[in-house]
């Protein structure tokens, strides 16, 4: 379930993903001390019955990778990798890609600083 500002998703085993996760992503823009808008983003719930919470922060130039964020703190949560992506369903992914596009004002084709890359 998305609405804007929150996604909530849940799954129970089957066949083919033996995993039970549920968890709840809120997100914002927040804006640095220095004038910079940067996306703000919480996940909490439960993966295999564990519970976790984390909070993270993407520069409004690297707003657009959300999802590997995501992905990698429900990784390091327990979640298999194996089992693809924490949001199967394109449509949630592409409405949470559009309000966060929109919530922070950015247009196709705009610079990344390379700073903000991990390693660089």
């Amino acid at each position: 379930m998305f609405k804007p500002g929150h996604l909530h998703r849940e799954h129970l085993p089957d066949k083919s993903d033996p995993q039970t996760f549920a968890y709840d992503v809120h997100y914002e823009v927040r804006e640095t001390p220095e004038k910079e808008r940067l996306l703000h983003m919480r996940m909490d719930g439960e993966i295999d019955g564990k519970s976790f919470t984390e909070e993270c922060e993407l520069p409004r130039d690297m707003a657009f990778n959300f999802m590997s964020e995501l992905t990698r703190i429900a990784v390091r949560h327990g979640l298999h990798p194996r089992f693809g992506p924490i949001l199967r369903e394109h449509d949630e992914y592409d409405a949470m890609f559009e309000d966060i596009r929109h919530k922070l004002g950015l247009r196709p084709g705009e610079p990344i600083d390379l700073s903000h890359l991990p390693g660089y």
